[in-house]
Parts: C-alpha cells; structure tokens; sequence
C-alpha cells in the first residue's frame, strides 16, 4: 500500500479505535466487569476492517466528512467483536486464543465472557439509535441502518452461517453449501457495512455495486483466511494454527485444495475490484482491496 493510501488506513483505525474506547469509558461498579470484558476484546486489536469499509462507501458516496459518522462505523466492529467472542465459547469453536491474547473467556469468567458478547451486540443498535437523537442522522435513515444490521447479524446473516457450520462439523459439505456458510457467517457483515456507508453517503442507487462487491470480496477474504489456517504462524495470526482441521471443520482448502483455493480467491478479488468501478475516487478502496489477498493475518 502506497504512503498516501496507508495514511488514510491508519487515520480510520485510529478514529474508531478511539471511538470504541469512548463506548466502554464508564464502568459501573456493580457491572463494571462485564464492561472490562467488552473492552478487553474490542481493543485486542483487529484490522477493523468493517468500520473502515462503512466509512469509505459513504466518502464514495459523495460524503466530503465521513469521520462524522465514525460512532455508527462503529457499531459493525461492535457486532463484529461480539460474534468473536461467542465463537471462541466452549459450546462453540472452543479457541483458547483470539488475536494473541486469551479469548475472553479465557480472561474473564465464561458466562462474563458471554454477556459481554451480548452487551455489544445490543450496544450496536443503541449507537446507531441514539446518533438519530442527537441529529447526526435522521430518524428514517436510523431504521434503515438498523434493518440492514439487524438482517446481517440474524438467521438470514452471521448468526444463520454459524448453525449451518456447527451442523456440519464432522460431515464433509459440497462447496456450493460451504459458500452459502460463507455468505451468511462472513459475507453478510462485510455487505452490512458496505451497504450502511451507501446510505449514510445518500446514494441508493450505489446499493447493488456495493453489495456485490462485498459478497466478492467477503469470499476471497475467508479463502484466504482458510489458506493461512494451514500456512500462517501463530505469531501471524494470533491464534493456533491448524485448528479447522482439529475441529473437522469445513474449508475451501479442505474441499478444493491449496492451489484451486488460491486461484478462486484471486478470481473472486477481480470481480470485487470490478464493482468498485462504479465508484468515483475508489483508489484507496481498490489498493486495500488488493493487499487482503496477499495479507498474513
């Protein structure tokens, strides 16, 4: 990524990073644990790669100040924090380690750990809710990002693709099933977040070049998450390497293989660079799009 284009990645994460820490800043005594939960996990780094997303649509979209809107950006890395936490929980992929540090349930008491997730999942609406209350947005606009939100995270989105992916640990999937998965547990969020900055951004007709962007690139991005489970180090990844595998898990790699995996992630990539054409001033958006194929984390 070119000095230009990596100032403007790093002045993204920094603004929701710091939004974030605004969110948890209060600590009520009685309940203040599970808020420790909350931000333990929120700031256990990450590429925030959802929030940065939202904000870019909407600067696309003609939106000249986008970091106004940074507070709902940040609602995605919200859900986003919440389904991590609920994924790593014994009753789900029992992972020890998230990002290099202890899952949160690891660190906190499991059933801290599991209302924290509940906790951010709610906050995320209420963010978006109260940014109508304060005029930063309007009330029709509120209900619009709340249904798209709400219909990502639900059976139709996250939540639907990790039922499909506990029903078929164990039993080996044809890969039309697995991009279904895909589409619902990794896809929905990405085009959550693609399709709120369209709205926030005032152009609705961008709706559908946003959308298939994000499907295009959302199933390159798990592809290659797939590829470094099996090529990537713990000290990349943060997490141990090889546990898809352990868990009988079901993968592109292990379906198609490394080579083919890798050939449909870069078709993939070629598609969503595609879509962006409709976008004006997509240069930032088309490097970024570019390095998460090659990325090692």
């Amino acid at each position: 990524m070119n000095d230009m284009n990596k100032a403007t990645l790093d002045y993204y994460v920094e603004l929701i990073d710091n939004k974030l820490l605004e969110l948890t800043r209060s600590k009520p005594e009685l309940q203040g644990q599970v808020v420790e939960a909350m931000e333990y996990s929120l700031q256990a780094g990450g590429k925030r790669l959802r929030p940065v997303l939202m904000l870019e649509f909407c600067r696309m979209c003609g939106e000249r100040q986008p970091e106004k809107y940074a507070e709902i950006a940040c609602s995605i890395e919200l859900i986003h924090t919440f389904s991590l936490i609920h994924d790593d929980l014994p009753c789900m992929d029992d992972d020890d380690y998230r990002r290099g540090k202890p899952s949160c349930h690891k660190a906190f008491p499991e059933n801290i750990a599991l209302l924290a997730g509940d906790a951010l999942n709610t906050l995320a609406f209420e963010v978006i809710a109260n940014s109508a209350m304060n005029g930063v947005i309007s009330a029709d606009k509120a209900v619009m990002l709340i249904s798209v939100l709400a219909r990502a995270v639900g059976t139709d989105g996250m939540i639907g693709g990790q039922v499909i992916d506990l029903k078929y640990e164990n039993k080996e999937i044809d890969v039309d099933t697995l991009n279904i998965l895909q589409t619902c547990k990794t896809g929905a969020l990405i085009e959550a977040a693609c399709v709120m900055g369209v709205i926030l951004g005032d152009k609705l007709e961008a709706i559908p070049f946003a959308a298939d962007y994000a499907q295009a690139m959302g199933r390159a991005f798990q592809i290659v998450d797939d590829i470094l489970d099996v090529t990537g180090t713990f000290e990349e990844l943060g997490k141990p390497i090889g546990s898809d595998s352990e868990q009988h898990k079901n993968t592109y790699v292990s379906l198609l293989g490394l080579d083919k995996s890798e050939q449909i992630a870069k078709q993939l990539t070629v598609q969503a660079l595609g879509h962006l054409k409709y976008f004006e001033d997509s240069v930032f958006l088309t490097e970024l799009t570019s390095d998460m194929l090659t990325r090692r984390s």
